[in-house]
């Protein structure tokens, strides 16, 4: 038999198709199959209007056959088939597809194929020496074997088939030190990359499996009786074929989306929400997504990646698509079928398109009101949310400069001095007496360090909820905000608070005044360790407070300090002192009385604990305790 050779610079072609344009060798197998389901699909739609078809739904089938020993790969359907020429066409010319063809035959009909480049099935020589197909086409007696070794040519001749349909064979490479190809004959290998990539092709993948079960002991084999196994082979449906994200969901119940979440995305619990979303139009889509429970072990790590599963129509193309998610919803899983979207060559990568930004668009808006549904409708699974994964949505808004902050922001929750829960900025503000213009926030480690800081207890005291933020990023968060609903955010650790009466500025003004000698003395002991010192009216019952003066707090100061590079960052720091403190009055006597060394130790003691109170080091522990011991005699 004349060897052809392939058409249209196709060796050039088949070469780079081999070694550059698929990346994984397992992607054959989708391939393949995808091709079969087109072949079905055609012969489906035929015999819509032609009864000769003589089969229907449930009379087409994909079937494998493995064969370890004669180391081949058997794919075969009983589809539409092809003729000679359209072997020759199909085959013999590299990126010609047939499957383009009768889609655009057929535009006026609503006809998912799946094939469409026409070099699909030349994946099949990453993983074969030589690959064979024997086909009959429907309403043809005649059968034609292709064959083919690679880029060198192929031949056609007549053959003997009993149905319609195609029988495609690979002869599976030798290992080598690198590729194990052994796997693309075993059975269970086979049956895993028909789960990963073909499980929700519509037809029935159908393939014999190997089973061992115990032979029943005979009844006088006694206990020490050697157990034995025997095997036996059945026909196997190995797909699910009718995907669970284009049921309705009314028509799943809860206990299927659980078992498909926790099955395909490897949790042991079941999911918080789940989210369907669908989309006709301007672009078809369909999508189960789910919030999980508790954040994955790895989810604040390098390692962990964001994205959804992206199929079209019910054939896997990607495990994570990154670009179906923005980093704020990285912790949403789920899958994401289309057969709109722009794929590349290899249908291993997407390309950039509209349809792709709009499908983005719609999950990320589903997202927002599914969240803030359960925001409002069941508190205690949003709290259960928040703490699994609310760093993330403040990490949304704080970065890109705060762009996204608006669609953001309604879902920040944070706790209230004031009502001892996680409450909204919206119901923060909802209970805001008139007279106050801000909405206070305090940032510590803790929640109960934070409502114990100075000047939280003069805020509360004034009647206002003071927020307890207690995360790195919430400070950042909240800076970059700045107004929430014409409300400006202010630090209470940041210095004037604006509780002041006009009376109480002015007899503070005055006390600035009368004070400035005592004040100034303060500073220069303190050695520039801060930036001024003041008196405070707010200050109740603690002797000292301090606050920030700048673009950077305290609490900022603290979590800066600990990234690299930063070393040299500090906050401007002001020093407050209660000036209706005994502790005060105590200084101005000793300032009265020119002793300036029991001033500065005074001093010293005063800004050590004002440090404490904010959670701050103090550079020198023994001299504090030797100075309060000092004056305790």
């Amino acid at each position: 038999m004349a060897m052809k050779k392939f058409k249209a610079e196709s060796q050039k072609l088949l070469d780079l198709m081999i070694n550059s344009i698929y990346t994984n060798k397992e992607i054959f197998l989708r391939e393949l199959i995808s091709n079969a389901s087109d072949a079905l699909d055609k012969l489906h739609f035929k015999g819509l209007t032609d009864d000769s078809v003589g089969l229907g739904t449930s009379d087409f089938a994909i079937t494998l056959t493995p064969d370890k020993e004669s180391r081949t790969l058997k794919i075969s359907d009983n589809g539409i088939g092809m003729t000679k020429e359209e072997l020759e066409n199909n085959l013999g010319t590299i990126a010609k597809s047939g499957s383009l063809d009768f889609k655009k035959e057929n535009t006026a009909e609503d006809i998912d194929i799946i094939g469409q480049f026409g070099v699909g099935f030349y994946s099949a020589f990453m993983v074969a020496s030589r690959v064979t197909v024997v086909s009959r086409a429907f309403g043809s007696e005649e059968a034609w074997k292709w064959e083919s070794a690679g880029a060198e040519g192929y031949t056609i001749e007549a053959a003997e088939k009993d149905s319609v349909g195609t029988d495609i064979t690979l002869y599976i490479k030798e290992n080598t030190e690198t590729e194990n190809y052994d796997r693309f004959t075993d059975e269970y290998g086979i049956q895993t990359l028909v789960k990963k990539y073909s499980d929700y092709i519509r037809y029935p993948i159908k393939m014999m499996m190997t089973h061992t079960h115990p032979v029943p002991k005979p009844e006088d084999a006694g206990d020490d009786g050697k157990q034995e196994y025997e095997e036996h082979r059945e026909l196997e449906t190995l797909n699910s074929m009718v995907p669970i994200w284009k049921r309705k969901k009314g028509d799943t119940a809860d206990e299927e989306y659980n078992e498909f979440y926790k099955n395909n995305f490897y949790d042991y619990t079941d999911p918080l929400k789940v989210i369907t979303a669908g989309g006709e139009g301007a672009v078809n889509y369909n999508a189960v997504l789910f919030i999980p429970s508790h954040a994955p072990y790895d989810f604040y790590t390098k390692e962990y990646k964001k994205g959804l599963a992206l199929y079209s129509s019910g054939v896997m193309i990607m495990e994570k698509c990154e670009e179906l998610l923005p980093d704020y919803y990285n912790f949403v899983r789920g899958v994401v079928d289309s057969s709109d979207l722009s794929l590349n060559i290899s249908r291993e990568l997407l390309q950039q398109n509209h349809e792709l930004k709009l499908i983005r668009k719609n999950i990320e808006k589903k997202i927002k009101n599914e969240l803030a549904a359960m925001r409002d409708n069941d508190r205690g699974k949003y709290e259960e949310f928040w703490k699994a994964f609310g760093r993330v949505i403040k990490f949304g808004v704080y970065s890109e400069y705060g762009a996204n902050k608006d669609t953001l922001a309604d879902l920040l929750i944070f706790f209230s001095a004031k009502e001892q829960k996680m409450i909204t900025l919206d119901e923060y503000i909802a209970v805001m007496p008139e007279s106050q213009k801000y909405i206070y926030f305090a940032s510590s480690d803790s929640t109960d360090r934070a409502a114990k800081l100075p000047n939280t207890v003069a805020v509360l005291e004034h009647g206002y909820d003071v927020l307890l933020c207690t995360e790195d990023i919430d400070e950042f968060c909240l800076q970059v905000i700045n107004k929430y609903k014409d409300k400006e955010f202010k630090n209470v650790g940041g210095g004037n608070l604006e509780l002041e009466t006009e009376e109480e500025k002015a007899a503070a003004k005055s006390s600035a005044e009368e004070n400035k000698g005592l004040l100034d003395a303060i500073r220069d002991a303190l050695g520039g360790k801060v930036k001024a010192v003041k008196t405070s009216a707010v200050l109740k019952e603690h002797p000292v407070a301090l606050s920030s003066d700048g673009p950077v707090s305290i609490e900022m100061e603290k979590v800066l300090k600990n990234m690299p590079g930063n070393d040299g960052i500090t906050s401007e720091k002001v020093l407050e002192i209660n000036e209706n403190h005994p502790v005060f009055q105590a200084m101005k006597d000793t300032a009265a009385a020119g002793d300036s060394e029991k001033l500065s130790l005074y001093a010293k003691i005063l800004y050590d604990q004002a440090r404490l109170i904010e959670g701050l080091p103090i550079e020198d522990p023994v001299e504090y305790a030797k100075a309060v011991c000092s004056l305790i005699k």
